[in-house]
């Protein structure tokens, strides 16, 4: 007799903030909300929860950061769509509360690739985004996203100067201040907790407008 966990389907589903559940490899764009990527990417460490401060980083202070500094590298105004799309460039890893570093990224193979980008596509779709966004969108938020890397390097994970070229191969320049303690009035830099983190994506997402 076969046991309860053979005849069943693989789990490929959790349980999210707002008591909704979304099928990790299956994703629908009405299976989350606003708060579940915010609390997600709050609660998420970039630079594999190294810090030189009390708190890691959290993807959710990463994402602003790369939104204010896409804003500030186009003078002329940068659409809300674009700025959306900035703001929510790593919001798949909310969803799975998991961003790898990046030399792990290779060994997760396409599996992960194919599932990261089937949750980014559904994100997309929520918000008014095409499911694929154009190339000199992602050109433009990767620009900004190797600049914050650069800082982050530097004044979050403790990095030299000759490490981030030479062992990150990051040659980005980096902002000559943080662009969040001018809006926010906070210690440039430092991470925030998860909770300010969660309050800040939310407001900052609020901000741009219904999709």
């Amino acid at each position: 007799m076969p046991s309860i966990r053979s005849s069943m389907a693989p789990r490929a589903w959790v349980r999210l903030a707002s008591g909704r559940r979304i099928d990790l490899l299956n994703p629908s764009p009405l299976d989350f909300e606003d708060e579940d990527i915010a609390i997600g990417l709050s609660r998420t460490p970039r630079w594999g929860g190294h810090s030189v401060w009390e708190w890691p980083l959290s993807v959710a202070q990463h994402s602003i950061q790369v939104l204010e500094l896409a804003k500030a590298r186009s003078p002329q105004g940068l659409a809300v769509p674009l700025q959306r799309a900035a703001l929510l460039h790593d919001a798949s890893e909310g969803l799975m509360a998991f961003d790898p570093i990046s030399p792990v990224k290779p060994f997760l193979g396409p599996g992960y690739q194919a599932l990261d980008a089937r949750l980014q596509a559904a994100i997309h779709v929520r918000y008014g985004l095409p499911a694929s966004l154009p190339a000199d969108w992602i050109a433009m938020i990767k620009d900004a996203d190797k600049a914050s890397a650069a800082a982050e390097a530097r004044h979050v994970a403790g990095w030299t100067v000759q490490e981030i070229r030479q062992a990150l191969g990051i040659t980005a320049r980096p902002p000559a201040e943080d662009p969040l303690a001018r809006r926010y009035g906070c210690t440039p830099w430092e991470p925030w907790p998860a909770r300010t983190a969660a309050e800040h994506f939310r407001a900052a997402l609020a901000a741009l407008g219904p999709p």
